[in-house]
């Protein structure tokens, strides 16, 4: 396994920036878990994010430009800007990327600059263990993967089955295409609305990711184009889960026979 989610956090450690500025919150930064990974690997963390928002008044902008981090620190994020009483409006101002996905889709409204990103995949970890850890562990990635589809499915109206599709397959939304599929409601019309004084032109290392910036679909695809797009990488996923075929109980006997007499010698 490569240790894809180290190396998201390694590579971009310090390179960014969270404040609030005015009824604006700016996460330009990596998602971590706490405060105390934010003193060690630097980020915004859950609990800052949360103070800084319960201490506003009236309607808050929520500004993206993060590479992503950790998807619970990302949910609880997500759910302290449901529980705001005032409109929250998301903008994405350069990258809304993995967990940072979810700040993007949580409002009733998101804004994305012209020529910004929002990627959406399927989640990573870290184990240790043995094979009945790692099996838990895939199992609970795939419990993960599925409330992260239904979050996509809520905003946009489709299928949870189709976005968990396109998360399988790592996609890069252009504004375009991300508002063809529902999961953001305009393009910025004031390019000076992405504040790029205010970090937008960060560069982030997105070398953990296996598709960035944008190989995965062409910014020129139109709605019918990527819909089309999900709906053959489903199929192809339905193929992979067809039922193994029934195994020879002769092959089987002859595999539990070998493998007493080696075990003498494991």
């Amino acid at each position: 396994m490569r240790p894809n989610l180290l190396n998201l956090f390694k590579a971009n450690a310090r390179r960014g920036q969270f404040r609030a500025e005015a009824n604006s919150l700016f996460v330009y930064d990596v998602i971590v878990g706490s405060d105390a990974d934010a003193e060690w690997f630097g980020g915004v963390s859950p609990e800052a994010f949360t103070r800084a928002l319960r201490a506003m008044t009236g309607p808050v902008s929520v500004r993206i430009n993060s590479p992503g981090g950790d998807v619970f620190a990302g949910r609880a994020m997500a759910q302290a800007m449901r529980e705001y009483p005032g409109e929250v409006t998301a903008h994405v101002d350069g990258v809304a990327a993995s967990a940072a996905s979810l700040l993007a889709v949580t409002p009733a409204r998101c804004v994305m600059a012209p020529g910004s990103m929002l990627m959406i995949h399927q989640a990573w970890t870290i184990g240790l263990g043995n094979a009945g850890d790692f099996r838990q562990t895939a199992d609970l990635l795939a419990k993960i993967d599925l409330t992260i589809a239904d979050d996509y499915a809520a905003k946009s109206g489709r299928p949870a089955q189709e976005f968990a599709a396109l998360m399988a397959a790592e996609t890069w939304f252009t504004p375009a295409q991300a508002i063809a599929m529902g999961l953001a409601d305009e393009i910025a019309a004031d390019l000076r609305a992405a504040r790029p004084e205010a970090g937008v032109e960060a560069r982030w290392d997105l070398s953990a990711y296996s598709h960035a910036p944008n190989t995965a679909f062409d910014p020129s695809l139109a709605d019918a184009d990527v819909a089309r797009i999900a709906a053959q990488i489903v199929l192809q996923l339905d193929a992979r889960q067809t039922p193994a075929p029934a195994p020879d109980p002769i092959a089987h006997r002859r595999r539990q026979l070998a493998a007493r007499l080696l075990a003498p010698t494991a």
